[in-house]
């Protein structure tokens, strides 16, 4: 008697709920039945439909949507130009950030040098970030151990090292304190052009390691404690480093070979556009030099640049402009600096990015590569691929509203090397891409002032290209961000 009133209770209970929340697939906003039902009594397959349909499932959709009239329009001339040395190559890997830092350095130093050629070792600099990222993801595991691991930011340290990624800061902080070497004293490895598995076999070993030091720290463990283990760890994230990627230099020798005239160049076109001979040049003995350094040495006193006289200038229009921003958490290297920029519209960092191309110096500059470029043509333009005509729907947002919905993101660093200037206005600009000289235009891309304005976000540029009135907001206080603004 008693099991059945509960039966009936409980039937009764179902149905009262029924009749309040309703079935699973029709409650308020789901897509019901009836909503499916509307939809496709509304839908009409026309000549436009039809024919896309035959179109797409039969061929790449990129290829269709490309714009053969900016195709038409496209040329690759150029007011002004930085001369360049040939291109590099990542490869495989996300290491866009360290070429196109050192690909804006190496300009000057082959000029101050006098070198036939030149590049830097990017595995180097590339060695010593995975360290870094080591040791500040498991130093904040240290740091955030007695938060919940649902914690917003202990959720993204989780989530991130130790990838290939960073940014300028990063950059400016390896390699002021690891300095760098020329690319045949630390060459590349296939681990450092293809990151992906090396990648992942670290990431293991620090979740893991995250696991340990948490556990300890549960059992009793002092901090000095978790600090001593922490260094037992990194010893093996070395370990795994120098069998990936070669164990960097302390000291070094280098020798080197310096033009013997001006013959060299004339063939500068030719290097410029990624032709150059990648054979070796046969070395006369009795006219190269050598170098003994240490990586800091090379770096201080054979390229000569101070990283602390850059400006990273920022458009970023979530934000009011001139305003100075930092962007909590978005360091690599734990003691180092985080992403701190000057917010100008983007006319002034145009005009700041113009000052630097007149005076035949590059710089580092980030976008969101996501939209409208082709490695195939070598271009970035604003309606390249014309997706709207062909699904006959209206695909469009501002700058801001990319960045605040998620929809962009600084994903890729190149070099500026070149601008086309008509009335004093830039019509184009000239980028060195490290994608390898197979892919654009013998590795040059040819960028559109309109896309400009929607996807670059920012340049890294010397300080005395800058108007004082930025200057000085750089040296205000900053506005801290969060580790999930927009930007990072």
């Amino acid at each position: 008697m008693k099991f059945t009133l509960c039966f009936q209770i409980l039937c009764v209970s179902v149905f009262v709920n029924l009749l309040v929340t309703g079935p699973v697939h029709a409650r308020v906003g789901g897509l019901s039945a009836e909503l499916i039902e509307q939809i496709q009594s509304d839908f009409k397959i026309d000549a436009h439909i039809r024919a896309m349909h035959n179109s797409i499932t039969n061929n790449n959709i990129k290829k269709l949507a490309l714009n053969r009239d900016v195709l038409r329009r496209h040329n690759e001339f150029f007011s002004d130009k930085v001369k360049v040395k040939g291109i590099t190559n990542q490869k495989s890997s996300g290491r866009c950030w360290l070429f196109a830092g050192l690909n804006s350095l190496r300009p000057a130093v082959i000029a101050k040098q006098k070198l036939e050629k030149f590049e830097f070792s990017q595995n180097y600099i590339a060695f010593w970030d995975k360290m870094e990222k080591a040791n500040t993801f498991l130093q904040y595991m240290i740091d955030f151990r007695d938060r919940d691991l649902m914690d917003r930011e202990m959720v993204m340290v989780l989530r991130g090292e130790p990838g290939d990624g960073g940014y300028w800061e990063n950059f400016a902080d390896l390699v002021n304190k690891y300095g760098a070497v020329p690319k045949e004293i630390m060459p590349e490895t296939n681990s450092s052009e293809n990151t992906g598995m090396m990648n992942r076999v670290l990431y293991q070993i620090l979740r893991s390691d995250a696991v340990k030091l948490h556990k300890m720290h549960r059992a009793g463990s002092s901090v000095r404690e978790l600090t001593a283990a922490k260094k037992e760890m990194l010893s093996e994230v070395y370990r795994i480093l120098v069998m990936n990627l070669g164990e960097p230099p302390e000291k070094f020798t280098w020798r080197y070979k310096r033009k013997e005239d001006s013959s060299g160049d004339k063939e500068e076109d030719k290097r410029e556009n990624g032709d150059e001979d990648n054979e070796e040049d046969t070395i006369d003995s009795d006219k190269t030099l050598e170098i003994t350094a240490t990586p800091k040495s090379f770096f201080e006193e054979f390229v000569g640049v101070n990283l602390n006289d850059y400006v990273n200038i920022f458009n970023d229009t979530t934000k009011d402009y001139g305003r100075h921003y930092q962007i909590r958490m978005s360091r690599n290297v734990y003691d180092g600096q985080d992403i701190n920029y000057v917010n100008v519209n983007i006319e002034k960092l145009k005009d700041i990015a113009i000052r630097s191309i007149r005076d035949g110096v590059p710089m580092l500059f980030a976008a969101d590569v996501s939209y409208d470029q082709s490695s195939e043509h070598g271009i970035m333009a604003d309606g390249l691929y014309d997706y709207q005509s062909i699904y006959g729907v209206e695909i469009r947002l501002t700058k801001a509203e990319r960045a605040l919905y998620r929809s962009s993101v600084r994903n890729h660093g190149m070099a500026l090397v070149g601008v086309d200037l008509k009335n004093e206005s830039p019509v184009k600009w000239r980028v060195e891409n490290s994608w390898g000289a197979e892919k654009g235009s013998k590795g040059y891309w040819t960028m559109y002032d309109n896309w400009f304005d929607l996807h670059v976000y920012n340049i890294v540029v010397h300080k005395k290209y800058v108007p004082e009135e930025i200057l000085k907001i750089k040296e205000a206080p900053a506005i801290l961000l969060p580790p999930w603004d927009p930007m990072l």
